[in-house]
């Protein structure tokens, strides 16, 4: 990973636009990111951070502030990175979730994190283009850790130490080691090793349980059919289980054999015995048929009188039916007669009371239907008369109606004609003074917006005329620190010249020649006076000088700049803020009434354009409306004259207050009964002779069957089914005279009735007992057949089931010792390490030796980094531990006992160490910059004159290392360096080059 430029606005202590040029830094191969303390050095790093994996390190991610408090509202935060990754360039622009005002109305309104994402690729012409990878940002994370090689906190312990945290990796637990060289070294395939042996042995496991199962479920089937006792080793020993299952199987066909044997004797008796109960039975069979056709004939016998009386019975109800047609015919007539006569009685009846006068004859019903026939007639001729007149009604209220309305609409419209002019009057002078008003609104807000800048200039004056006095205070005393550090600086060079002889005499050398005299002889060589100053002092106090000339030209540049500030502020704003104010505040009222004014222009045009047009409006309206209300007063007249005239033609045949229908009803229902009078003495007419000729026919035909009279005829007559049931009844008893008389004949049954009649029960019961005898034992044959056959299937399916069991076994034994053994359970794993820490180790190993390189040179051969095997405090597993070895007690401890200073010295060792073996391993990250974020204020000037050795030592390898520190000492030994100042309105960065 190489940064090469960013970008950094409206983020953390950065308001205003923020660029960095990393390039220009790399090129010195060792940089300084100073500044002083709270000024954002510490932010430069947040951003590469937050643009790399959209959050930042430590306790500032928690905070959830990234966006400057000094920007302005509208001002998005926002982080642009170039960089290399994997060989491949990217621009990575981000920004976080912040909150703003609405654009329109009070309140805020939250903008979501954003992402942009792009590779430089080169295009057809020759130039190279940014193409977007993508807009995600859970797709950008997951690209940038897989190009990075690390996670943020990883990466952090590797490439980007920030305060305080830098020591994290030295003093981190072995899991935590492992995570992270796991992720640097892509070593993660030895855990997918140690993954799938553990998977592959618990579903080895699985599959071998299942296995097991199913030939206990065998076992347990098998000695339930043999009844027998599975041998209680089968689990570890499963080849048992053969030689058990085929001695069950041969105890079982033996006794099946001989349980054939006895089922063939079984099956013979029962033959015998079924034989001679069948013997018995029939024998028994036709000595009772004999019985009981003796018993038939007997009371056939007895029954003949009656079967006499019955063939008489039929032969009269057979000769009856002839006449019984014509006698239901006559009985039928004289009931039509009777019906007849008392409807017509009824009719009769009710047509005198509903027309108020007797009908006594034929004569006066005809009369009634007559009389109701013409009113009927009058009646219908006068009804569309009054319809016609409900019609006229209907129309000359509904024209009624609408002559009053058109009145009212007029009385209406004249009032609202006398109101539109004085509205019209009203809205005039207000829509000349709205058009005036629109007109003057873009010159007043040109007025404003100066107005509004000049409001900032004097602001700004004012802040700045308030940082220029506390400038020229620190210009101040830094020039008098300076001063002082000059007189310091003299002194001493005094001093030194005052003991110079004694400085040549210190060294002098046996032998040597003097500087001074050139004598080889020493006799007297001078001696250095009490606290007299050495070199190295004048060294410090020269270094001191030039860190205050520094210090005086930073506040000098400081105050010329804010003078210049201030004076361009001040001829900007050309008065005081506080009239200023005041006239802003004059002009936005004056803006807001004019605005409010311009806002009802096309209102008040719309109203008074509505206004004429109704004017026209109701002059047409009043005219159509006079019209209207004369043309309904001449239509009402008319109507009202032919509705008169209707009406006096239907009193001449109604009377007023009759009611029509209840008229019509009344004369329909006397002309209908008088109709159904005359329909009913007709019929009755014709009833009565049909009926006397009817009876005629029914005597004659009686006669012919020998009866004297229907009535006769009727009493011996039968229904068909009285008939026929009487006819089969005669049909059935000469049947069973022909059939027992056939059965006392026959041979067989006299031969049976003169013997002796059979014992059947005790034949039965010799038949049962064979019977259940042979069913037994042909289901015990059946049982131990079943028997044979299930155990003979059942040695098949264990021989199976043992056969698939037996690799699953093989391969859980192996499976389980090697996956033991790469998880550091096994007892030939001595060191109880798993498979990935074994491998992580040998890494570690190579990251100590390059550590103790670099430490060696920094603690001047005191410390060196150990990595042991054993456990530390608290920890599960070894391999990953470290210890410090102290050269100068011989002694190896914890990293925790180390000092600060020490600490920081061991921790920047290792990371660089680190960083060493990841750029040099084929497989690991490509980390070409570095961060060392503060640490070095905690180490004295040897040690650090040693640590800046060592990271001069880094640019051999092109690699980039910037150093984060205030300290004074780094400022003169790193010219390359990133500045960044603080302010009241945000920090800003300068670049210094070598």
């Amino acid at each position: 990973m190489r940064l090469h430029h960013l970008r950094v606005v409206g983020f953390g202590p950065f308001a205003d636009p923020v660029s960095i040029d990393f390039d220009a830094l790399s090129d010195a191969g060792l940089f300084l990111l100073s500044g002083p303390t709270g000024a954002g050095k510490s932010s430069v790093l947040d951003a590469v951070c937050f643009a790399l994996y959209g959050d930042v390190p430590g306790d500032r991610a928690a905070a959830k502030r990234l966006r400057s408090d000094h920007a302005a509202d509208d001002v998005a935060p926002r982080v642009v990175l170039e960089a290399t990754l994997s060989g491949r360039r990217f621009r990575i622009d981000r920004s976080p979730a912040w909150t703003r005002p609405k654009k329109r109305g009070t309140g805020t309104t939250t903008e979501q994190a954003r992402v942009v994402i792009s590779e430089r690729r080169p295009a057809d012409d020759g130039q190279h283009l940014w193409h977007p990878l993508s807009t995600r940002l859970d797709e950008t994370g997951h690209l940038v850790t897989r190009l990075v090689g690390m996670t943020l906190p990883q990466f952090c312990q590797v490439a980007m130490l920030p305060q305080g945290r830098f020591q994290a990796f030295l003093r981190a637990r072995s899991e935590e080691r492992h995570a992270l060289l796991q992720q640097v070294f892509q070593t993660g395939r030895f855990d997918r090793t140690e993954r799938w042996l553990r998977d592959r042995r618990v579903a080895l496991r699985r599959e071998s349980e299942v296995h097991r199962t199913a030939v206990a479920d065998l076992v347990s089937r098998v000695s339930e059919v043999g009844d027998d006792r599975a041998p209680d080793d089968w689990p570890t020993d499963p080849d048992v289980l053969g030689d058990w299952v085929v001695g069950l199987g041969d105890a079982a066909e033996a006794t099946s054999r001989e349980q054939a044997v006895l089922t063939e004797a079984a099956a013979a008796a029962e033959k015998d015995a079924a034989a001679g109960s069948a013997a018995g039975g029939r024998l028994a069979e036709l000595q009772a048929t004999h019985a009981a056709a003796r018993r038939d004939r007997d009371a056939l016998e007895a029954a003949a009188t009656e079967h006499a009386d019955r063939v008489r019975r039929a032969d009269r109800a057979q000769r009856a039916a002839a006449a019984m047609s014509l006698h239901d015919l006559a009985s039928a007539s004289r009931a039509e007669v009777a019906d007849l006569d008392q409807r017509l009685l009824a009719a009769v009846t009710s047509l005198g009371e509903l027309a108020g006068a007797p009908a006594a004859d034929h004569a006066a019903v005809a009369e009634h239907h007559r009389a109701a026939t013409r009113a009927l007639d009058d009646l219908a001729r006068v009804r569309p008369l009054r319809r016609q007149a409900a019609e006229l009604q209907s129309q000359l209220d509904l024209t009624t109606a609408d002559r009053e309305d058109a009145a009212a609409q007029l009385a209406r419209l004249a009032v609202r004609e006398e109101q539109v002019p004085l509205s019209l009057a009203e809205l005039a002078p207000r829509l000349v003074a709205a058009r005036d008003a629109a007109a003057e609104v873009p010159t007043l807000d040109r007025e404003l917006e100066v107005l509004r800048t000049r409001v900032g200039a004097a602001r700004t004056a004012e802040q700045l005329a308030t940082e220029l006095s506390t400038a020229r205070l620190d210009l101040a005393a830094a020039t008098q620190t300076r001063l002082l550090a000059r007189e310091a600086l003299v002194e001493i060079r005094e001093q030194r010249l005052d003991g110079m002889a004694a400085e040549i005499a210190r060294k002098l050398a046996v032998g040597a020649c003097c500087p001074v005299c050139g004598s080889a002889e020493h006799p007297s060589p001078a001696s250095p006076a009490s606290g007299a100053p050495d070199e190295a002092a004048e060294r410090e106090a020269r270094r001191e000088v030039d860190d205050l000339e520094v210090v005086v030209e930073a506040h000098a540049q400081q105050v010329r700049g804010l003078e210049t500030r201030l004076a361009t502020a001040l001829a900007e704003a050309g008065d005081t803020t506080d009239r200023l104010l005041a006239a802003e505040a004059d002009l936005r009222a004056r803006v807001q009434d004019a605005r409010a004014a311009t806002a009802s222009v096309e209102s008040l045009t719309t109203r008074h354009d509505a206004l004429l047009a109704e004017r026209d409006d109701l002059a047409r309206q009043r005219e159509a409306l006079a019209s209207s209300a004369s043309r309904l007063g001449t239509e009402a007249a008319v109507l009202d004259a032919r509705l008169h005239a209707l009406r006096e033609q239907v009193r001449a045949v109604v009377p007023d207050g009759a009611d029509l229908d209840a008229l019509t009803a009344h004369h329909r229902q006397v002309e209908a009964l008088a109709r159904r009078c005359t329909d009913i003495a007709a019929d009755l007419e014709r009833a009565r002779a049909t009926a006397h000729s009817t009876q005629q026919a029914a005597d004659r035909a009686a006669g012919d069957a020998g009866f004297a009279s229907s009535a006769e005829a009727a009493a011996a007559w039968l229904s068909e089914a009285d008939l026929a049931a009487l006819v089969a009844t005669i049909e059935q008893h000469e049947r069973e005279l022909a059939r027992t008389g056939a059965l006392l004949a026959d041979d067989d049954l006299v031969r049976a009735a003169a013997a002796e009649a059979p014992d059947l029960d005790r034949l039965a019961e010799a038949h049962r007992r064979a019977r259940e005898a042979a069913a037994a034992a042909r289901h015990r044959d059946l049982v131990l057949r079943e028997r044979t056959r299930r155990l003979r299937d059942l040695a098949g399916e264990i021989r199976t089931a043992l056969a698939a069991w037996a690799p699953v076994r093989s391969d859980l034994d192996l499976v389980a010792d090697l996956a033991a053994l790469v998880e550091g359970k096994h007892p030939d794993n001595r060191h109880q390490m798993r498979l990935s820490a074994y491998v992580l180790a040998h890494r570690l190993g190579q990251v100590v030796d390059a550590a103790n390189l670099r430490l060696s040179t920094m603690s001047d051969s005191r410390y060196s980094l150990v990595h042991t095997g054993r456990r530390g405090a608290g920890e599960t597993r070894g391999g990953l531990s470290l210890l410090v070895r102290d050269d100068w007690t011989g002694e190896s401890r914890d990293p925790a006992t180390l000092s600060g200073g020490e600490t920081f010295v061991v921790s920047l060792a290792l990371a660089l160490g680190l960083a060493d073996v990841i750029t040099q391993e084929a497989c690991g990250a490509d980390l070409d910059t570095l961060f060392v974020d503060e640490g070095f204020g905690s180490l004295d000037a040897e040690t650090l004159e040693d640590v800046m050795d060592t990271l001069d030592t880094l640019r051999d390898g092109g690699r980039v290392v910037g150093v984060v520190s205030h300290v004074p000492e780094l400022q003169t030994r790193i010219p390359t360096q990133l500045r960044v100042h603080r302010g009241r309105t945000g920090s800003r960065t300068s670049l210094s080059l070598a």
